[in-house]
C-alpha cells in the first residue's frame, strides 16, 4: 500500500523558515519523480516544486525560486522541502505528491499518488 506522509507544517512569522518533509512507503523509491503542491483556502491546488527519480533535475515555480529548495534523499525515501524567506501568501496546505518515471513534472494529473498535506501558515 502506498503512503505518503508530508511532515514539518506550522506557524512561522514572515521572513522565517521550514522544512517540510515527505515519507513515502512506495516500493522502489528511486523510481518516482517527487512534487510539491499547495493549495490555499477557496483557490485550485497549484504546482510548487519537482525532482526527478535521481535527484538530479529541479523545477520550481517562479513565486518561489531563490526562496524554496527542493531534495530529496534516496536511501530514506524521503522529499524535502525548504522553504526560506517565507511570505504571507505562502499559506497553505501542501501535498507530497509522486509519478512514476524519471523526469520532472509540473500538473497535477502527472503525480499518481498523494499524502494527505501540512498545513503552512505565515503571519505578517
Amino acid at each position: 500500500q502506498v503512503q505518503l506522509v508530508e511532515s514539518g507544517g506550522g506557524l512561522v512569522q514572515a521572513g522565517g523558515s521550514l522544512r517540510l518533509s515527505c515519507a513515502a512507503s512506495i516500493g522502489t523509491f528511486s523510481s518516482y519523480y517527487m512534487g510539491w503542491f499547495r493549495q490555499a483556502p477557496g483557490k485550485e491546488r497549484e504546482f510548487v516544486a519537482t525532482i526527478s527519480s535521481s535527484g538530479g533535475r529541479t523545477y520550481l515555480v517562479d513565486s518561489v525560486k531563490g526562496r524554496f529548495t527542493i531534495s530529496r534523499d534516496n536511501a530514506k525515501n524521503t522529499v524535502y522541502l525548504q522553504m526560506n524567506s517565507l511570505k504571507p501568501e505562502d499559506t497553505a496546505v501542501y501535498y507530497c505528491a509522486a509519478g512514476r518515471g524519471s523526469v520532472v513534472r509540473s500538473t497535477p494529473r502527472s503525480y499518481d499518488y498523494w499524502g494527505q498535506g501540512t498545513q503552512v501558515t505565515v503571519s505578517s
